[in-house]
């Protein structure tokens, strides 16, 4: 999978002609990956709408632990579900710092998400004192435990696993082809570990942090990494597309 992940960049009207430009250019493309673009919420309906004759699947970048009510500003699995959207991304290390997103908070809205007919893109990573520390291991493995450890194995089945290190996000600092590796085939064992070899080998683990077109074929060449949580790079259609192309 390569899922671009828009963040709170574009206007509506900007949303749909990126989407456009990124359709065109891949009506006469075969690409060995599924296609996935997260937007804002407004552009969800829209998107979809867009996207319904294409190979891309559209995401939300978030959604509430509530499942109605009075929550002003919040937006339910079950609203992001009836837009189109198939996917959410959960856990993005900015939800978890900036909104102060714990375990329990992501375990609710990974529980909502799949239980609306979503699929989950959740995010995980260190920062870069836990990685200086050596304690990245320590770190993913608890945050799998805290949210997505608890699931069955056939709610698992429709979780794909992002390690994103925070210290590569936005920062223009990517971990190395060896330290995806490392850590994806970690994140692989551990998975293996909970819920058997079948579904670790099914498991898609996806890379995030300052991932683009320069180096998303080395990085993807790894055989733990899958493909790719793009952020920046997601928001130029010539960009997204190589980093498509060399998955």
């Amino acid at each position: 999978m390569v899922a671009g992940n828009w963040k709170m960049n574009t206007t509506l009207q900007e949303g749909i002609q990126l989407g456009t430009q990124i359709k065109n250019a891949l009506q006469d493309k075969q690409p060995a990956c599924e296609v996935v673009i997260a937007t804002p919420f407004i552009h969800l309906s829209k998107m979809a709408e867009l996207m319904q004759d294409s190979i891309v699947k559209i995401s939300a970048e978030n959604c509430a632990d509530k499942t109605s009510g009075a929550y002003t500003g919040e937006v339910s699995a079950a609203m992001v579900r009836s837009t189109g959207a198939q996917y959410t991304i959960l856990g993005h290390s900015e939800r978890r710092a900036y909104y102060h997103e714990d375990y329990d908070i992501l375990r609710q809205k990974v529980l909502l998400a799949l239980e609306n007919g979503l699929k989950v893109i959740f995010c995980i990573g260190e920062v870069k004192e836990e990685r200086e520390a050596g304690r990245q291991n320590e770190v993913v493995k608890a945050q799998l435990e805290g949210s997505v450890f608890n699931l069955t194995a056939e709610q698992f089945a429709n979780i794909t696993l992002a390690y994103e290190p925070v210290w590569a996000i936005g920062t223009g600092l990517t971990a190395t082809p060896a330290q995806a590796q490392e850590m994806h085939a970690y994140l692989r064992s551990l998975v293996a570990e909970q819920y058997g070899q079948n579904m670790a080998e099914d498991t898609t683990i996806l890379y995030g942090g300052s991932c683009n077109a320069k180096n998303a074929a080395e990085l993807f060449a790894n055989p733990d990494v899958d493909g790719g949580l793009i952020g920046g790079a997601s928001l130029k259609a010539d960009d997204f597309m190589t980093i498509i192309m060399a998955r």
